[in-house]
């Protein structure tokens, strides 16, 4: 089992509650994972055991899915699916890194490790031939190309067998895991939803079809439509923290705060809990992200002092790393407090990609805080961390560094006088940042270039042009405080008293 930090502090809520709970009933709840039948040709003994680890898989609770596929494995050693699904457990589809280069030999080796006496069908042949496709050319094929042969494998699999519920799942995960970020048609989502949503009508209970039919509709695009889904998985399979948060990237595309926050602060507990310090990381995240939209500051706040408390932190790894470096970051540059986003850092060994964030919010601090010399060197730190990701062929977050390095420029520019060339720049920044999606692991940008430029129009004079830049940006990011603020800012510098009414009342809701 791979070794998961213990981390944090648990919410005395939660403790509480917990507490009560234990006086009052002498055990622990039962366990909820949701309901899955997945067939296979293992002993019969094993069957319960080991629907309940594909349970654990859908709902990326990967660990403890490791561990109870490793049981099944040694219940029945001819189960040669349990080797597949302790292969799958190390291939995190929608997460950065897919695999770990540890795990990339962990999921190898499990694979090369079914015995040719083990039991089979044709059916789970194929599924373990499509994960080879991903792990057992690893060295020769980029993996990139690997994900898209596994995701064609799996289509081929569904499509052969349209009777089995578990290979549409996995070839709807498949083809969130190889939609393109750039394409603003959501073609892979919409085929995957396509796929899930009458499967859902079927089993309700399912954990993936729900948790997958979330991740489909978390886009500005398909939001609204993933609001019941998101409001079920939490109560369908709440023993994976997870499946807690999840619900949370929907009410967070849709401006939801106040069941942002009760979502997260549910699934932090539950991660602490648990020892799963990724997972209670990526929790904080949103939940920062939340309160900070809410006008909660001063819990924010303290959500950010509870994170200074949590010792050792691996930011190597993404998830952890990620939400470490960004949860003091936004709660500096959302409160424009420029001095201590000039004091930005990310930890030691931090990837390129995390690192900017730490450096984007240091340029920002300079440029904003009046140090234009000292901008301009975190400016160039950015341009050797997008130099660093494009030479390892990370496009995607070599892009989204580059979207930082023009917001940073953009501000230098401002601060030298040069208002015209801030414009331009920071305007092809917005450009930029809306034609790609985000990452799952992130609630999304600390604040959207679209909102930033309509805040350098008002800074410079132009509230209408601003107001029209505010009101974009709320399309794509419903109910974010500085664009409301900024929007009803705009709109009283500009006269328009009935937008002003509106804006001022849409920010009065962010903390009901």
């Amino acid at each position: 089992m791979r070794p998961i930090a213990r981390a944090g502090l648990i919410l005395l809520a939660f403790a509480a509650a917990a507490r009560a709970q234990e006086e009052h009933h002498g055990h622990p709840a039962p366990e909820k994972l949701g309901v899955v039948s997945f067939a296979t040709t293992c002993a019969p003994k094993v069957k319960a055991r080991f629907d309940r680890a594909v349970a654990l898989l859908h709902s990326f609770a990967y660990s403890p899915a490791d561990d109870a596929f490793h049981e099944v494995e040694s219940a029945d050693p001819r189960c040669a699916m349990a080797h597949w699904g302790r292969a799958m457990t190390y291939f995190h589809q929608l997460w950065e890194p897919v695999v770990s280069p540890a795990g990339l030999e962990e999921g190898r080796a499990e694979l090369e490790a079914i015995p040719p006496s083990a039991e089979s069908s044709e059916r789970e042949g194929e599924y373990i031939a499509a994960l080879s496709l991903f792990y057992r050319v690893a060295d020769s094929v980029p993996m990139a190309t690997r994900i898209q042969n596994y995701a064609e494998a799996m289509g081929a699999l569904a499509a052969r067998h349209s009777e089995d519920s578990e290979a549409q799942v996995f070839y709807a995960l498949a083809l969130l895991a190889t939609a393109p970020p750039d394409d603003k048609s959501h073609r892979n989502q919409k085929m995957a939803a396509g796929i899930l949503e009458p499967l859902y009508r079927q089993q309700p209970q399912h954990p993936g079809i729900v948790h997958y039919l979330i991740h489909a509709y978390d886009n500005a695009e398909l939001a609204p439509r993933g609001l019941a889904v998101a409001r079920v998985y939490a109560s369908l399979a709440p023993s994976a923290p997870h499946a807690l948060h999840m619900p949370s990237h929907i009410f967070t595309r849709l401006g939801m705060w106040n069941e942002s926050i009760r979502s997260n602060l549910a699934a932090r507990a539950a991660a602490h809990a648990q020892g799963d310090a990724g997972e209670e990381l990526h929790a904080m995240d949103y939940l920062v992200y939340a309160y900070l939209q809410s006008g909660r500051t001063a819990e924010a706040g303290k959500v950010i002092a509870q994170l200074r408390d949590m010792p050792a932190l691996r930011v190597q790894d993404f998830k952890i790393g990620y939400a470490a470096t960004a949860m003091p970051v936004r709660y500096a540059v959302e409160r424009q407090e420029w001095a201590d986003a000039a004091r930005s850092i990310a930890g030691d060994g931090a990837p390129p990609h995390i690192a900017a964030i730490a450096a984007w919010a240091r340029a920002l601090g300079h440029a904003r805080g009046g140090d234009p010399r000292a901008a301009r060197a975190e400016i160039e730190t950015l341009r050797v961390l997008e130099n660093q990701l494009q030479h390892s062929g990370n496009s995607y977050w070599a892009k989204q560094v580059h979207i930082q390095l023009l917001e940073g420029s953009a501000w230098l520019a401002k601060a030298e006088g040069k208002g015209d060339e801030a414009l331009e720049v920071l305007r092809s920044a917005a450009d930029e940042e809306d034609a790609i999606e985000k990452l799952p692991v992130t609630p999304g940008p600390i604040v959207p270039a679209r909102e930033q430029l309509g805040e350098l129009l008002l800074e410079q004079g132009r509230p209408k042009q601003a107001l029209a830049e505010f009101e974009t940006s709320l399309i794509a990011t419903p109910g974010r405080r500085g664009a409301l603020e900024g929007a009803m800012r705009a709109a009283q510098l500009s006269g328009d008293s009935d937008k002003e009414r509106i804006f001022r009342q849409r920010l009065e809701q962010t903390g009901n």
